[in-house]
């Protein structure tokens, strides 16, 4: 798979962290070889923006989330207009993290719900 040499990124930010002008790209990230930080650079912004709008998205357990992983729900879940709602252990692949409401903050396909979101506090890393 890998990226398009057009989406390649000329000249990669800085380290937001440790400001080490030596960063390099790594599939979607980019990568600090001093501190060993990773981020996704934000497509058009300032350097400074970039560092300062970074969003950590962490499940029940303190572990990062992000996009493409796959979760699995900690616990009992109801569903506005299923009888059954979503249970405990159930596998979800592919979140995509986006800013939802109230607290929502994993878009995702439940198999046999279809799309939804869910709040990270209630998933775990599988």
């Amino acid at each position: 798979m890998g990226g398009y040499p057009h989406e390649m990124i000329e000249n990669p930010p800085p380290c937001p962290k440790c400001s080490c002008e030596y960063t390099y790209e790594m599939n979607a990230l980019v990568v600090c070889p001093e501190c060993g930080h990773e981020w996704v650079p934000a497509n058009g912004s300032t350097e400074a923006e970039a560092g300062a709008g970074e969003r950590v998205v962490k499940d029940s357990v303190g572990n990062v989330l992000q996009d493409g992983d796959t979760v699995v729900v900690v616990k009992a879940l109801k569903v506005k207009g299923s009888p059954s709602g979503i249970k405990a252990g159930t596998k979800v692949r592919n979140i995509r993290l986006v800013d939802g409401v109230d607290e929502h903050d994993i878009d995702c396909k439940v198999d046999g719900f279809g799309a939804m979101q869910l709040k990270s506090s209630v998933v775990k890393k599988a």
